[in-house]
């Protein structure tokens, strides 16, 4: 862990903060904004909870609403709901979302509306740092609260199921029998996972700009589909920013084009990149905003000296958009593939067939079946998870959106287009190479000679797979290289 921190104030948290403390490159501090807010809401509750009736407090859950708690029954039932939540099945997520979500409801918490004690904030910032996570299985949510994978992370701070992970003594906190509910009433692990998700992606669709403008240069394309003249007739915000991207990549190191019109693979980049980018942003920003709120149900109202019962916890707004990013980040996949079979083709590259050592070898080919195979995923994974449909708990719980698989299937769509990039990648710096044609201009240059650090030059045949792994490894480099116009 470094001593970077990521301050917790429940309003500023970001995808990327997110991230860095997933991965362990970051820690937490809870501010005193956070500290401030969620002792307000705590004591409001208190007081609501203690004169009228508050689902989860004093009345049971789901179906279970009508059911008035007895002075007797409010004592236990808090911790039998954690109990008897906290169920699931299949792998176990990986440490990384379970770091996610815990951040993620850390600063949910730091946003005031659970109700929940304050006392808890450093509990839980202390668990990140440390290293702890929670067991949480895949299975258990459906895109109306992470409850499964909370309350097993509530038996973990009552001392009832163990810590994964982490160093020193596993953290305790004894949560309240009464705030139990307000605890685990979030889509924490889910937007956890989509944060990561949107985070990797916005990387992944600003290095594939120097991934195509290097497949162009191999190919001898053509720039007029990136003329600006172009961009203004069909003034989209993505497709503008990635001609931007692609000019400023190539002008300083002009060439002749070897067609007058290329495949869509060249002509169409800007047109199929561009959504990728608007979809991503979009969602990103829609992640971010339920990162900073207050997703609450019951939600506690301090100003109001409320409390509201209410829908905040679906996560609708999130599926939908992650729904859309996958279907946009197929099309441009796509499109990766169409010029990975450009750069196989001897009329494309003036080279060896599959960008072999001698006519009889078979130099590259197999990426190209590398390349189909994760595109075929990532269709798979296209598929929309919001168009489910489920009815729970005796029918009062009549709808789910299914943010969570949706959150689970952008993540597994961002590991097979980061397979499908770097195929392109080995072969368009295999092509230039083998033409002896590497890019004079700066910023093409720069990017060819990151990419070209890891893999081999030999042109015999061989085995690939440390190709494949040091051109994934490096695209988080190239994406840093990128134009700026590829950002917002």
């Amino acid at each position: 862990m470094t001593s970077t921190a990521v301050v917790i104030d429940g309003a500023s948290l970001t995808c990327a903060a997110v991230a860095a403390v997933a991965r362990q490159r970051a820690g937490v501090a809870v501010g005193e904004r956070a500290v401030a807010a969620a002792e307000a809401a705590w004591r409001t509750g208190q007081e609501l909870a203690a004169r009228q009736p508050v689902y989860g407090r004093n009345t049971g859950v789901g179906a279970n609403h009508v059911v008035d708690l007895s002075e007797g029954d409010r004592a236990e039932h808090g911790i039998r709901l954690l109990r008897s939540h906290a169920a699931g099945t299949g792998p176990l997520l990986a440490p990384e979302v379970t770091r996610a979500m815990l951040v993620v409801r850390l600063n949910q918490l730091g946003a005031g509306g659970s109700g929940v004690d304050p006392a808890v904030l450093p509990v839980l910032a202390d668990a990140i740092n440390r290293g702890f996570t929670p067991p949480v299985p895949l299975y258990g949510a459906i895109g109306t609260g992470d409850l499964t994978a909370l309350a097993s992370t509530g038996l973990c701070l009552l001392g009832e199921r163990a810590w994964q992970g982490g160093t020193g003594p596993p953290p305790q906190f004894a949560i309240r029998t009464s705030e139990a509910l307000g605890f685990i009433n979030s889509s924490a692990a889910t937007l956890g996972d989509a944060a990561l998700a949107c985070h990797d992606l916005t990387a992944l669709l600003r290095a594939a700009v120097p991934v195509a403008a290097l497949a162009l240069r191999a190919v001898r394309g053509s720039l007029e589909p990136y003329a600006e003249a172009v961009h203004l007739a069909r003034p989209h915000p993505g497709q503008q920013r990635v001609a931007a991207s692609m000019r400023a990549l190539l002008a300083a190191d002009p060439f002749a084009a070897a067609r007058v019109q290329d495949p869509y693979g060249y002509r169409a980049f800007p047109q199929v990149h561009g959504p990728a980018l608007d979809c991503v942003e979009h969602a990103e920003a829609v992640v971010e905003a339920e990162l900073n709120g207050s997703a609450e149900n019951p939600l506690i109202d301090v100003a109001g000296h409320a409390v509201w019962h209410n829908g905040n916890f679906h996560a609708a707004y999130v599926g939908l958009a992650l729904d859309t990013v996958r279907a946009a980040l197929f099309q441009t996949a796509a499109l990766s593939v169409a010029r990975l079979g450009t750069l196989m083709e001897p009329s494309f590259t003036g080279l060896n067939a599959f960008l072999a050592h001698d006519r009889a070898s078979s130099g590259v080919m197999i990426l190209e079946y590398v390349a189909h195979s994760a595109v075929a995923d990532i269709r798979r994974f296209a598929a929309p998870a919001a168009l489910g449909g489920a009815v729970l708990s005796r029918g009062v719980e009549e709808h789910a959106g299914f943010a969570t698989q949706a959150a689970r299937a952008t993540s597994d769509a961002v590991a097979a287009y980061r397979a499908v990039l770097a195929c392109e990648l080995i072969a368009a710096i295999r092509a230039l190479r083998m033409q002896d044609r590497g890019p004079a201009g700066r910023g093409l240059r720069e990017a060819y000679e990151l990419a070209g650090s890891g893999l081999e030059r030999t042109t015999a045949d061989r085995p690939l797979d440390s190709d494949l792994t040091a051109a994934e490894t490096v695209l988080a480099g190239l994406a840093a290289l990128a134009p700026p116009d590829t950002a917002r």
